[in-house]
């Protein structure tokens, strides 16, 4: 009996040890297993001790979840003809397996209702080539949309749809609302599983040299936005749109808590010139700009850093015609202080009407040099082929 209970202690001493040193080294190997990438996991129910509103935030998302739509686009890809497709003998040997007729690629997104007309703010890159496009309101109602007018550079599109009945419309927020810290809500069709409410905050604000878009100023949040919440809502805890989801950063395609959206304040001005004219026009002078580092300024001999530095300026553009060279450094325009960026300066001048003249106030050998430029229309930018 003594010699049983000996072993019995031995085996689950050695049990412990192993179950401890799996623990420690493989903890992965005693989690339950996934099955088509869906965790079940155990709920929470200690009592919250952060400030919630006393419903949640159930007010706000009935309030916003109607205005926001899913978008289904298709488009046809052609296919390059193979060279022996003519040849009969080719065609008898092959059959159809080089088949060049042209297939379908979908894809999908999300937006948000802005008018009782039916007007539809989204994603440049959601509507991008398409083809063909529905819309797929909350409460079960489709329709074909029509795009109005796009923005690449902002990332910004409008379509629109018509449908018999009330549409509902979203709640605008006052521009530059937002704050670090604020919550706030995404709402959109990520992956297309349906339309979905995640939470977070905001992370921070005025974010750009992300490489995006030309203009950026966005929001960033770590509420959860994936692939489908292009286009979607972004508002605070009232229901409120504060931006556009536009972007996340992820090397796997999933939510890492690090979302971008375009602030209303930008999105309204352009969704204004869309609907009003199906494009939108920005002042253009055909300059490069860099900022003024450290080391540039040392070896410009400048006492501040204040100002932008001119590295290129294209021929024939306005710029040119009035006699600005790379190399200057542009430290005013029209007499407003500059900041030492690249992006308030083309914020600066994009915002400019076509045809205003314009005074630069530049530094060129260390001597002030004033010159008066009539300010162009900026270009379209040129599709990729």
């Amino acid at each position: 009996m003594r010699k049983f209970w000996l072993l019995f202690a031995q085996a689950t001493t050695v049990g412990l040890a192993i179950l401890f040193i799996i623990n420690t080294l493989k903890p992965s190997l005693l989690s339950s297993a996934t099955r088509n990438g869906i965790v079940t996991l155990h709920e929470n129910v200690t009592t919250s001790t952060s400030q919630v509103p006393t419903a949640g935030f159930s007010t706000a998302a009935r309030k916003v979840m109607p205005t926001v739509v899913n978008i289904f686009t298709s488009t046809e890809i052609k296919k390059p003809r193979h060279p022996l497709m003519d040849d009969p003998r080719f065609h008898f040997f092959f059959g159809e397996e080089f088949d060049n007729s042209p297939q379908r690629g979908s894809n999908l997104g999300s937006g948000v209702i802005i008018s009782h007309d039916g007007y539809i703010l989204t994603n440049h890159h959601v509507i991008e080539a398409a083809d063909q496009i529905e819309v797929a309101l909350a409460d079960g109602r489709k329709a074909k949309g029509r795009i109005i007018g796009s923005d690449p550079e902002s990332d910004l599109a409008v379509i629109k749809i018509d449908l018999p009945g009330t549409i509902p419309t979203i709640t605008f927020s006052r521009p530059d609302q937002a704050q670090v810290g604020d919550i706030v809500l995404a709402i959109g069709n990520p992956f297309g599983v349906g339309q979905t409410v995640t939470m977070g905050i905001v992370s921070a604000v005025k974010r750009n040299h992300l490489g995006l878009n030309t203009f950026e100023n966005f929001i960033q949040t770590d509420a959860a936005i994936n692939p489908g919440n292009s286009g979607g809502a972004l508002v605070d805890v009232n229901g409120n749109l504060i931006g556009i989801n536009s972007a996340i950063y992820s090397p796997n395609g999933g939510s890492l808590g690090i979302g971008f959206a375009i602030p209303v304040s930008t999105a309204k001005k352009i969704m204004e010139q869309i609907i009003q004219s199906g494009s939108v026009t920005r002042g253009w002078v055909g300059v490069a700009v860099q900022e003024l580092t450290p080391e540039l300024t040392e070896s410009f001999n400048l006492s501040n850093t204040q100002g932008v530095l001119i590295s290129e300026v294209v021929r024939g553009s306005p710029a040119d015609q009035a006699g600005v060279r790379a190399g200057d450094i542009l430290t005013m325009i029209d007499n407003k202080q500059l900041l030492t960026d690249s992006s308030s300066m083309l914020e600066t001048i994009s915002s400019l009407p076509p045809g205003k003249v314009v005074v630069f106030k530049l530094l060129r050998n260390q001597r002030e040099v004033i010159v008066e430029v009539k300010v162009g229309k900026r270009p379209r930018p040129k599709k990729l082929e």
